[in-house]
């Protein structure tokens, strides 16, 4: 099973930046696609930024133009960047991945979030 982790949360002012990063580690015949999803308090988990294998990305209306997802795949690793960032943007950082077992079976791991707040 591949494990994730996740690094870089912690408190920012409005207008700041951040980048997380997402390590995968485990035994898998592949990792697909990576994402990473966001959950404030009170509010359903929201996907936030995803990529590919081959590095094709989308966003979450709410952050195009300001965050930006990327993939090391030779460390397993994806990475969000974030600019501009709002009171809004408040929330526990989880990173997933879409892997492929030995056996062939698809499944999806979670890492355990890293908080993230925006305020002054």
């Amino acid at each position: 099973q591949v494990q994730l982790v996740e690094f870089g949360g912690g408190l920012v002012q409005p207008g700041g930046s951040l980048r997380l990063s997402c390590a995968a580690s485990g035994i898998a015949y592949s990792i697909n696609d990576m994402a990473w999803y966001r959950q404030a308090p009170g509010k359903q988990r929201e996907l936030v930024a995803a990529i590919t294998s081959g590095g094709s990305t989308n966003y979450a209306d709410s952050v195009k133009g300001r965050f930006t997802i990327s993939r090391d795949n030779a460390k397993y690793r994806i990475y969000l960047q974030m600019n501009s960032l709002k009171p809004e943007d408040t929330a526990v950082y989880y990173c997933a991945a879409d892997a492929v077992a030995l056996d062939r079976a698809s499944y999806r791991s979670w890492g355990q979030g890293t908080q993230v707040t925006v305020s002054s």
